[in-house]
């Protein structure tokens, strides 16, 4: 993705167990009693107002025996925001719940590794994550917009990376709009008064941040077919020249990514113009771009950048918002990697030098990790240069470290681990460990979980009597780096092994030069002080 909410239970029971799973919505904290296995959501819009109404079927297996569990959906409030429960079943039996302002508890026993599936009857007028407007062209339209976890603003869920699921959409809607979503399209029905009934199914495992429907009058293109994969461009009819011309580079980028990562996760590629809140969402099979983004000069690296977290983010999800970068610093370094395909070196040299000025912008602001543990809530502040740009500098120097052999091997490992699956940065080491043969401990430390970069006094002289040049590199921060540092002196590029605070060398030269160039080739994230002494 680009930059990109508890009430008095009557019975003693329903206190205790609030209190045992009462937590802030805002909060990253799991239901760690449940794994949500599949969700049926079966969701009734209108062109009268706002409310929608849901029924949500959540499969569910008991991670431990437990006397009741809770899910997460917001509780319609003094505005009139929110999803009201009528109702919680399983099967023909009905079960006692209650609702706080973002949670719903349910009031019934399980045992562990059992499979119960129960069904939640709810309407209300979304507070947020389906958003509910006009598009630019004055026409209505539905979009989900569940990132990072504002889902439960209208699904009833386990909203955080860390719980995937399978899920279908069964949307009813008046029969003006085109319906799309995740996975493949496995029914559409018209229905008495002008309604349609259209169902989507996704076999693949998905955090609900990237759980998705898109309800407007569209005009669709079938772009082609990568191998097996059909691509295609949802946009509005009044954009549809521009969009259908501009949303087609998906192709290229999809055929590029599965060669160098692996196979694509999903049954579909749809590429859509929609309401989203961010320059783009990466919703899985299903991603939605910004109103504007069919007249974008930009609209190729979007695509790269929210076709790459297919893989990053989507298949490989986080374990947690903490480690971000897997998913932001992952999708920027490949869109940095397709366009280095594409045009050539140069332009990943000058991404990465752009990059690199945002990253130490931001460090000026707030100086934290790229692994940000502080933050427990609100986490659209992750959404910051270094989620994006240092994790995918990070990338950039563990490529170099290790050779594109085997950073690449090691990458394509990681994937094919945890497709459909959630990792967290030390995963994601131990799988490069293994696939380099080299100990990352230190690496990892260095530029994840500490604050900030090298910032470097690069002193140097020429020596006429041994035909030398000598210098001196110095670490000013305080925390000490380990990295290659390399100097262009003339034509001849060297490097110097920086271990500690201070690194001196010598190097043989032809004559005196007139200057020297740090890092020429853009591969270290650091300020460079160059200075020439006497």
């Amino acid at each position: 993705m680009i930059k990109k909410i508890n009430k008095i239970i009557k019975s003693a029971f329903q206190v205790t167990f609030i209190l045992l799973c009462s937590f802030s919505a805002k909060a990253q904290i799991h239901f760690q009693a449940i794994d949500v296995q599949h969700y049926d959501f079966a969701i009734q819009l209108n062109d009268a107002n706002d409310t929608i109404k849901g029924q949500a079927t959540v499969k569910i297996k008991f991670l431990k025996d437990v006397p009741g569990f809770a899910l997460n959906l917001v509780k319609t409030n003094s505005k009139r925001k929110g999803m009201l429960v009528s109702a919680v079943t399983e099967g023909r039996k009905n079960i006692a719940f209650a609702q706080d302002s973002d949670v719903v508890h349910i009031s019934t026993g399980a045992k562990i590794n059992s499979l119960h599936s129960y069904t939640i009857t709810y309407q209300g007028i979304p507070a947020d994550g389906l958003i509910i407007s006009k598009n630019k062209f004055g026409h209505r339209t539905f979009f989900g917009d569940n990132w990072p976890n504002r889902a439960h603003n209208w699904l009833p869920c386990a909203d955080y990376p860390a719980d995937k699921a399978t899920v279908d959409f069964i949307v009813t809607a008046p029969d003006h709009y085109q319906v799309v979503a995740n996975g493949l399209k496995t029914g559409e029905t018209l229905l008495p008064n002008h309604l349609k009934l259209t169902h989507w199914t996704e076999t693949a495992q998905l955090p609900t941040k990237v759980m998705v429907i898109g309800v407007a009058e569209f005009a669709i293109d079938h772009t082609g077919d990568v191998g097996k994969i059909p691509v295609y461009t949802y946009v509005f009819p009044e954009s549809k020249e521009a969009g259908f011309k501009s949303y087609a580079a998906a192709k290229e980028i999809l055929r590029f990514y599965i060669k160098k990562i692996g196979p694509y996760a999903y049954k579909k590629l749809a590429n859509v113009q929609s309401k989203t809140i961010f320059g783009g969402m990466e919703n899985a099979g299903a991603i939605f771009y910004f109103e504007q983004s069919v007249t974008s000069r930009g609209i190729e690296e979007l695509m790269a950048h929210e076709i790459a977290h297919q893989w990053f983010g989507d298949a490989a999800s986080e374990k947690s918002f903490a480690h971000l970068w897997l998913s932001e610093g992952f999708a920027t370094y490949m869109t940095n990697v397709y366009l280095e395909n594409k045009y050539g070196p140069d332009t990943l040299q000058k991404r990465l030098a752009a990059d690199r000025v945002t990253v130490f912008k931001f460090e000026k602001r707030r100086l934290t990790p790229v692994v940000d543990t502080a933050v427990k809530s609100n986490f659209m502040q992750l959404l910051n240069a270094n989620s994006y740009q240092k994790g995918g500098w990070v990338l950039h120097i563990l490529r170099r470290k290790l050779g594109d052999t085997l950073f690449w091997k090691g990458i394509r490992n990681y994937y094919a681990k945890y497709n459909g699956g959630n990792a967290n940065t030390d995963d994601l080491r131990k799988v490069m460990e293994q696939a380099s043969g080299q100990n990352l401990k230190q690496f990892f430390k260095q530029w994840l979980y500490t604050a900030g970069h090298p910032s470097l006094s690069i002193n140097w002289k020429y020596n006429a009597a041994a035909s030398v040049v000598e210098l001196n590199v110095s670490q000013k921060q305080n925390d000490l780096f380990e990295f290659p540092l390399e100097i262009m002196i003339g034509q001849q590029l060297f490097t110097i092994p920086v271990k500690s605070k201070s690194a001196d060398a010598v190097f043989k030269v032809s004559g005196k030069p007139s200057a020297i160039k740090v890092d020429p080739n853009v591969n270290l994230l650091a300020e460079f002080e160059v200075t020439e002494g006497n």
